[in-house]
């Protein structure tokens, strides 16, 4: 019975969803006792079983697959080949479409011709009356045979008049034209920038695909299609035809109607008064120019900087349509005055941007702007020259928002070496940060690396810089070599200013303490060592190789290593400090008779956050620890001889001389023990060289021996300077007869009051020689 349920349980597992197979399992474990090792057994055989189910299945088809394989790597080459000369056919299409398209261009323009040719034939067809009936008139007049007639003097009285009303009629004409032109400026602009950026991007995608061997299909196409114009001189759509089966894309100059000038221009000139005509003309299109570069109230509203592209088409237009209207220099001349005007407004609106996105977008209204300008045939260069302006402020607005990115990144890190509890865990870090080390990867999980979190994250964020300033460079037309040479540029002016001042003020924090300083050491040392990536990073991006002559160098190696620096000062300082803050504890008791035999508790406590602080400094390079070591014990040193030396101690007894002394035994058997390796000898002892002579020459009153050998390279007094042997030796002399230490000595041997007197005396006698 157990059997056949066993059958039933692989049954069902075999057959059912692998959620659902829990119930199935315990139902197992519920049952009789071993009931669940009678199972494994039964389990184990199913699974033997298909395992030769499987073997017998894969021997089967083997020798069917090793044929396909084989097949296949014959069929490999016949690809290759077919490949090529798939290739070599699209290429020899490509170069006979290029003589197509040739020939195309040139039926269009013939079809334009024709067009224009046929609507020429059709207006002078219905002139013809107007003309016969004008060659008779002129043979009557010739013949002087209408002269005697009434309507000739009606005529004659009446056509001054009609001139007047035909040139003011054609003027009013010119009016409306002049302001419809001013009114939908913007449409007609916002459809040359439009269509210069369509053709920027169909460019693009034609050099792009020709280098990858495709063919582009033309955007443009040619349509009979028929438009009318409103009286104003806008071109509208003629709905008569089918839009989506007929659509014929139009150009900025389409949208305009000039025969309004043209109509204008002939009356003027056939009544002889085309100067007039010439000059309020331009007259007028000076005004309009400055009309719209009139700077608006705000950002958005400089879109309407784009009615000049419209006048700037008609100035175009008609300088090729027309005989002096507008001429070159006059164009040029009202061009320059714009030009100014448009830069000095971009400026100025380029000045409220102030995030990266909004120089962003300026900078692409500036090249389809100048691209559409370029188009007219006007020269553009200084707007071109602007875009380097708007560069270096979109680097500003970079930078400024990197800064807050990277101080948030310091604010929020622990300053704590990262841990890694597996695998997974590790390899995250290292994709996002280059670490290697031979000796951690060795080390089985859970591990701590160097770091703290803050390295991968600033790594990160600097190669998200270097994207966002690649951001810039799109759609300017600039070889690799610029891009990389403004990527490298952006890049140090991220390390070497922004990431620099962030660190140098992270130092300088109060809360930042000596662990805090310490990793900031180690963390700027990965820092520093990435930087070869970054540099691989640019020189994927841009393909330029590093190796060239021109090509920029990152400058993180300075950066980082002036902020390790910064970090090693301050380092120092704190460590000072801290002892200074020891040291203010010392509450010695000057007077006392005979010391206790033991060290300061102030003393002992400093000895051991000295000893808990360096091994901190374990993961510092040697030398860094070395001289922090060494400072911090001259420090020490000099802070307790100052102490001896106060002027505000006017009196010391021989027992605080003895309870110093203990105290500076303990600073020396602190220093003896190699609190830091990579010390020879006894270094870091001879930082007490000063205050061991001083306190031996008093402990032992060794005074003959100090006179005798001062000044001789061999005395053993040598680090004893007079003056500070007097200074103390004057707050020990008989001063006053209170508290007087000496006073013994008068009772019971004056001869050593009188040699202590000697002593002074002599010992004045070097000071005023070493002044002198």
């Amino acid at each position: 019975l157990c059997i056949t349920e066993h059958e039933r349980i692989l049954q069902e597992i075999e057959s059912t969803d692998t959620a659902c197979v829990g119930p199935t399992l315990r139902s197992i474990y519920d049952d009789q006792p071993n009931a669940h090792k009678r199972f494994m057994e039964k389990l184990d055989a199913r699974i033997r079983n298909h395992d030769r189910e499987i073997e017998k299945m894969c021997n089967f088809h083997h020798q069917g697959f090793v044929d396909a394989i084989t097949e296949l790597l014959k069929v490999r080459a016949d690809a290759e080949k077919l490949m090529g000369q798939v290739t070599d056919t699209n290429r020899r299409l490509q170069d006979a479409g290029r003589e197509v398209t040739a020939q195309t261009e040139e039926v269009i323009r013939c079809r334009v011709q024709q067009r224009n040719m046929a609507t020429t034939v059709e207006k002078l067809q219905l002139c013809i009356p107007v003309l016969e009936m004008y060659s008779k008139l002129k043979e009557q007049l010739e013949s002087k045979r209408v002269s005697q007639y009434r309507f000739c003097q009606i005529m004659a009285e009446n056509l001054p008049r009609l001139r007047e009303e035909i040139k003011d009629i054609s003027m009013s004409d010119l009016k409306d034209f002049l302001e419809s032109i001013r009114k939908h400026s913007d449409k007609v602009g916002e459809t040359a920038m439009r269509q210069a950026q369509q053709h920027r991007t169909f460019n693009s995608a034609v050099a792009k695909q020709a280098s990858m061997g495709h063919y582009i299909k033309p955007v443009y196409s040619l349509n009979e299609r028929t438009h009318a114009h409103t009286p104003n001189g806008l071109l509208m759509d003629d709905d008569t035809g089918d839009d989506e089966a007929d659509e014929e894309i139009l150009t900025a100059q389409d949208l305009v109607d000039f025969s309004p000038v043209y109509r204008c221009l002939h009356i003027y000139t056939v009544l002889g008064d085309r100067e007039t005509f010439e000059n309020y003309y331009r007259k007028q299109r000076k005004k309009q120019a400055r009309l719209v570069l009139q700077p608006q109230a705000n950002m958005h509203e400089t879109v309407e900087d784009v009615a000049f592209r419209c006048s700037s088409g008609c100035f175009d237009h008609i300088l090729h349509a027309t005989q002096g209207l507008v001429t070159r220099a006059f164009t040029d001349e009202l061009w320059n005055m714009a030009l100014s005007k448009i830069i000095a407004v971009l400026r100025t609106h380029s000045s409220y941007c102030d995030v990266p996105d909004l120089v962003l977008e300026l900078k692409n209204l500036i090249v389809i702007f100048a691209d559409t300008l370029q188009g007219y045939g006007f020269p553009v260069n200084r707007l071109f020259d602007l875009l380097f302006e708007v560069r270096d402020q979109y680097n500003e607005t970079l930078l400024k928002k990197w800064a807050l990115v990277f101080r948030e990144i310091f604010e929020l890190d622990n300053y704590s070496p990262i841990p890694v509890e597996t695998e997974d865990e590790y390899k995250l870090v290292v994709s996002r940060f280059p670490f290697h080390d031979a000796e951690i990867e060795k080390q089985d999980f859970p591990k701590k690396l160097p770091m703290s979190q803050s390295v991968p994250q600033i790594y990160t964020q600097v190669k998200e810089f270097i994207y966002a300033s690649l951001k810039f460079s799109e759609s300017l037309h600039r070889s690799s070599t610029e891009i990389d040479d403004m990527l490298r540029k952006s890049t140090n002016l991220l390390l070497t200013r922004t990431l620099s001042s962030c660190l140098q003020n992270l130092i300088k924090k109060p809360h930042i303490g000596l662990t805090e300083l310490v990793q900031i050491i180690i963390n700027t040392t990965h820092l520093e060592q990435a930087c070869r990536y970054l540099e691989e990073f640019i020189t994927n991006i841009t393909n330029v190789s590093p190796e060239t002559v021109h090509t920029t160098r990152l400058y993180g190696l300075s950066t980082f290593k002036d902020a390790r620096h910064a970090a090693e000062g301050e380092i120092y300082t704190k460590l000072n400090q801290k002892i200074d803050e020891f040291i203010q504890l010392a509450d010695y008791e000057w007077g006392m008779a005979e010391s206790d035999g033991r060290a300061s508790g102030y003393l002992m406590d400093l000895i051991n956050f000295l000893r808990s602080t360096f091994q901190v400094f374990t993961h510092l390079p040697g030398k860094v620890a070395q001289t922090a070591c060494m400072s911090a014990c001259k420090h020490l040193s000099t802070s307790l001889m100052q102490m001896l030396l106060d002027t505000e101690l006017k009196q010391i007894s021989m027992g605080a001389i003895q309870q110093f002394n203990l105290d500076v035994i303990q600073c020396e058997l602190f220093a003896s023990s190699e609190p830091v390796p990579g010390f020879q000898g006894d270094t870091l002892q001879l930082a007490f060289i000063d205050l061991r002579q001083l306190l031996d020459l008093f402990m032992v009153w060794d005074w003959s021996t100090y006179l005798a050998d001062y000044g001789q390279p061999t005395s053993k007094y040598l680090r004893v300077n007079p003056a500070t042997a007097l200074a103390l030796l004057e707050k020990m002399k008989d001063t006053s007869k209170k508290n007087n230490i000496f006073s013994q000595f008068r009772k019971n041997d004056r001869d050593k009051q009188k040699l202590i007197e000697t002593v002074v005396k002599q010992l004045r006698s070097l000071v005023n020689g070493m002044s002198s």
